[in-house]
Formats: structure tokens, C-alpha cells, sequence
């Protein structure tokens, strides 16, 4: 461990930095209480249905666009690509690419018809030409599990940076940290509903490529604005040499990494379409041209952000040894708070507490914004595809339906907090892309084939959504990712059958298969009718809502 940077946990623990822990916390509190304020405004604006899933339909392009890169660039960019950057640098940085290109899935495939076909989840897309009882249930259960899962890395990252700041050692200090961050997050999506939301993300994505901007300006500037130097003393830092610089220090080194390797880019860049706490972003807009500019400005946004994790992953890597990123958080979620610390003077500075107390607000903002929009979607879809389309045969009024939408958000967390607490010592960046395989393995092969695919069944989507979820999720479960290895959920288990981190290989095109296969060997005969009458909604956005 290096003695120029002592992990901080280590160094608020010895107890010198109360000062530095003071400033820390009220930055957090300002930030918290400032939004909560927003959020209870945004409640009292909430009228009925539309207000609480689609805030009204009344933000434009641009707004969306920047709530919705809010939406995207979760604990897992901000905290676990760099974590995964400064650890395994070339390999790390992969990360950034797939999520990046997902977008363009998203912007050809899936936004403008998504928009005109929809009202208010992705269920009623799928429900428009098929059985609603059975797709509702299948759509609103694959919902609720890929959020689930993505909350995951929320929680994970939320207990890394904050035990981190607050200098807490103990393990039920920890659990403590993801119990609270839980809770806020309810009271976000439980008060402000989709408004509330829409706005906290916006904000985050300022202060979150406000913060980043920062950080690469102070980077170039330790390094002459030379990126030659900048990734040379990263190599040299790491102790892998160029090795660092090239592919496979973590995908590559055997057959079962490179399998592994690609099993992840599939899964990071079909994901994206199948998200459903980004896809419910596009019923917030009140056209489908605005739908297409809030992903035209989205990509914008993000591209910039990822461009900077290369300063963020590999000016950690070169300022701070691997072993105290790793002694501080395993799985490297701390990375980028401890470069802030660094570049702002170093540990017990008054600069480098400073720099560090923004920095971590920021990524605290970052992980209750994603929180609050995967919970809004998972919550949605539980009131409106399970309670009321299935449960209540579409009787329920609006009032009824706001309030099983609050109660299954209060339930939905605890599930996230539960969970959360297992998931502390995994990396985010791996957790996110686990939710992208589901969601790629479920949800978009379902999507897809009911906008475009004339003879698609509700056999079809409901083998499609149960099979990639099925496949995808107990793939996960005999993965390393849960137990076999000393950054596994359960590290002193080993049933790790299935040898490969990520399941996309194997349950993305299972999940294709599986949609085609139950629509052919259906005796349903498909409604034309209602094709085409979806493939002209979607297309031009007449009827849309």
C-alpha cells in the first residue's frame, strides 16, 4: 500500500479528519435535502396517472434527453468503469464503448415506435395485438427482475462511495449506508412520481458532467495535456506495464475470458433497447419527434461523459497504486473519489477533502437519480400491467392505480435493500451489465418481433420474455458473479457451473429463438388487422397517446 495515498476509509477512521467528514456530510445533506424539497413539489403537481408515469407528457426534447442521460450514466459509469479502467485498463475501458453504441439499437429500433405505440409501459405494446392477461403479466414480471437486478449496482456503488466518505469499517455500518439509501429512494418515487424524477436526473446529469469536466481538466493539467504521458505513467503505476495499454488483462488471458468477452458486448449493446427504466423516459415527451431529439441530445450527452472516463479510469491508475484502490473497495468502486482526493492535493489536504466532498455529492446524486428511475419504471409496471390490466381486469380507477403504484415502489425497495446488502463488494460496472443481459435476453427480442414481425404470437412473446428470463437469470445464479470467487456475492460458496460472468451468449439468442419457435408451433392465428394497425401507429404516430 502506498503511503502518499492511504485509502480514506482508512484515514477518516484514524479519526483526523473531522473537519473533512463535516464538510462531506452536509454537501450530501444540501444535496438530499434540496432534492427531496423538489420532489415534494413535483408531488403536489401530480394529478392523476399520466402526471405520475409520464410527468404530464409535458418535457421537451431536450429536457428528456438530459433526464435521460441522467437516467443512463449510473453508479456503474461513473464508479465502476473507472474502478474497472484503473484495475484493468484497456479491458475496463470496453465498458465505456458498449455502452455507447447500445444507444444507436436504441435510436434505430426502438424510441420513435416505442413512443407512438405505447402509453404509459412496455406492456402495452406487446398487449395491443396479443392475449393482455398473460403478456401483461410476463411484461410487468420481466420489469420488475431487470430493474431489480440494476438496482443491484445502485446499491452496490451507494455503500462503496458513502462507507468510503464516512469512514465507516464495520459491516453493519455498511448495511446500514444501503438501508438509508434505500429509504430516500423510495421517498423520491413514493412522493414525486415521474416529474419529481425527470427533474433530479436532469440536475444530476449537469452536476454529474459538471464534476467529470472538472476532474479531466485538473488530469490533462497534471500531465501537460498530454495523453502520451498521462497513459504512460498509468502503465508504469499499474505494475502490468504495457500490458495495461493493450487488450486482455482481464478478457483474454484464457479461451473462457475471450467467450466471456463477447458474451459482455452483446449484452451492452442490445441491452440498452431493453431497459425499462430508460424506455418509459420516451412517454415523458408529447411527440415522437421530441422522442427522437431527447435520444439525438441523450447520445450527445453520454458520448461526451464516456470520452472522460478515460481520464477518470486511467488518471486513477496512474496517481493511485492498484492495491489502495483495491484495499478501499475490492471491486474498484472507489476509484474515482480517491482521484478527485489525489488531484485536489492528496489525502488530508483541505483541497483534496474539498474536491473529494463534490465529487462523492455528485456520485451520491448519480445513484439516487438511477435508483428513483428504476424503481418509478418497476413500480409502473406492477400498477399498471399486474394490478390493473391483470388483478383488477382494467376497473381500477386513477387514484386506485397512483396508489398500488406508491405501495409496490415501498415493496420493490425493500427487495433492493435486501439484495443490495449481498451485493456490496461487486463491482457496479459488472452488476449493470448482468441487468443488460436480462433485459437484452427478455425484453428486446419480445419488442422487437411485436413491432416488426407480422406473424408473432403470444405464444411467441410470452416463451421469448419467460425463457430469456428464465435462461439469463439462473445462468447468472451458477456464474461466478454469485459464488466461486473472492469478489463473488457469496465468496465462501462454489457452485459455479455455468464458467462464463455474463449470460448474453448463450440468452440473447435463446431468447430470439424461443419467440420464433412459440410463434411457429402456435395454433393462435396472428390478428393482420391489428398489425397493421400497430405497424402505422408506430411508424407515424397516428393514435399515439
Amino acid at each position: 500500500m502506498s503511503p502518499l495515498h492511504p485509502p480514506l476509509a482508512l484515514d477518516l477512521a484514524a479519526g483526523g479528519a473531522g473537519e473533512h467528514r463535516t464538510l462531506i456530510v452536509t454537501l450530501f445533506a444540501v444535496f438530499v435535502a434540496a432534492t427531496l424539497g423538489l420532489t415534494v413539489w413535483a408531488g403536489r403537481q401530480t394529478k392523476g396517472t399520466e402526471d405520475f408515469y409520464a410527468g404530464g407528457r409535458q418535457f421537451s426534447g431536450f429536457q428528456n434527453g438530459l433526464a435521460i442521460s441522467g437516467d443512463y450514466m449510473s453508479a456503474a459509469s461513473f464508479l465502476g468503469i473507472a474502478g474497472a479502467i484503473a484495475l484493468f485498463g484497456y479491458d475496463g475501458f470496453l465498458y465505456s464503448i458498449g455502452f455507447l453504441v447500445a444507444w444507436l439499437v436504441a435510436l434505430l429500433l426502438v424510441a420513435e415506435p416505442l413512443r407512438n405505440s405505447g402509453r404509459f409501459t412496455m406492456g402495452d405494446v406487446l398487449a395491443y395485438r396479443m392475449r393482455q392477461r398473460p403478456v401483461r403479466t410476463a411484461a410487468g414480471t420481466s420489469t420488475i427482475i431487470v430493474s431489480i437486478f440494476y438496482l443491484l449496482a445502485q446499491m452496490a456503488g451507494a455503500g462503496a462511495l458513502v462507507t468510503l466518505l464516512l469512514g465507516i469499517t464495520s459491516e453493519a455500518g455498511k448495511i446500514l449506508v444501503v438501508v438509508l439509501v434505500g429509504v430516500v429512494m423510495i421517498l423520491y418515487v413514493t412522493i414525486g412520481g415521474m416529474k419529481g424524477t425527470t427533474w433530479v436526473q436532469m440536475i444530476k446529469a449537469v452536476l454529474l458532467i459538471a464534476g467529470t469536466l472538472l476532474i479531466t481538466f485538473l488530469v490533462a493539467l497534471k500531465f501537460h495535456f498530454n495523453l502520451s504521458d498521462l497513459l504512460g505513467a498509468a502503465a508504469e503505476n499499474s505494475g502490468k506495464g504495457s500490458a495495461f495499454l493493450e487488450p486482455g488483462l482481464k478478457y483474454g488471458a484464457t479461451a473462457t475470458s475471450k467467450i466471456d468477452f463477447i458474451s459482455l458486448g452483446l449484452a451492452l449493446v442490445l441491452g440498452t433497447a431493453g431497459l425499462p427504466h430508460i424506455l418509459i423516459r420516451f412517454y415523458t415527451v408529447p411527440t415522437a419527434k421530441a422522442a427522437r431529439k431527447s435520444v439525438n441530445w441523450a447520445i450527445g450527452i453520454i458520448g461526451v461523459f464516456y470520452l472522460m472516463t478515460i481520464a477518470l479510469g486511467f488518471g486513477a491508475a496512474a496517481l493511485i497504486k492498484p492495491g489502495t484502490i483495491t484495499a478501499s473497495n475490492k471491486a474498484g468502486n472507489t476509484a474515482a473519489p480517491l482521484l478527485a482526493e489525489a488531484i485536489g492535493g492528496g489525502a488530508g489536504s483541505t483541497g483534496g477533502a474539498i474536491l473529494l466532498a463534490v465529487i462523492s455529492a455528485v456520485a451520491f446524486a448519480t445513484i439516487l437519480a438511477v435508483v428513483a428511475g428504476l424503481t418509478l419504471a418497476s413500480s409502473s409496471s406492477f400498477a399498471h400491467d399486474l394490478y390493473v390490466n391483470v388483478l383488477r381486469k382494467g376497473r381500477a380507477t386513477e387514484k386506485e392505480e397512483v396508489g398500488a403504484a406508491r405501495w409496490a415502489t415501498v415493496g420493490i425497495g425493500a427487495v433492493a435493500i435486501v439484495l443490495g446488502v449481498f451485493a456490496r463488494g461487486l463491482n457496479v460496472a459488472g452488476l449493470v451489465a448482468l441487468a443488460f443481459a436480462v433485459a437484452a435476453s427478455a425484453n428486446l427480442p419480445t419488442l422487437l418481433y411485436s413491432l416488426f414481425w407480422k406473424r408473432f404470437t403470444t405464444r411467441g412473446a410470452l416463451w421469448s420474455i419467460y425463457g430469456g428470463l428464465v435462461s439469463s437469470v439462473l445462468l447468472v445464479f451458477f456464474s461466478p458473479v454469485v459464488s466461486g470467487k473472492e469478489t463473488s456475492m457469496f465468496p465462501g460458496a462454489d457452485f459455479a457451473v455455468f464458467p462464463l460472468e455474463n449470460p448474453g451468449l448463450i440468452s440473447i439468442p435463446l431468447g430470439f429463438l424461443l419467440g420464433w419457435l412459440g410463434s411457429l408451433l402456435s395454433k393462435e392465428e396472428p390478428d393482420a388487422r391489428k398489425y397493421a394497425e400497430l405497424e402505422v401507429r408506430s411508424l407515424t404516430g397516428t393514435g399515439a397517446h
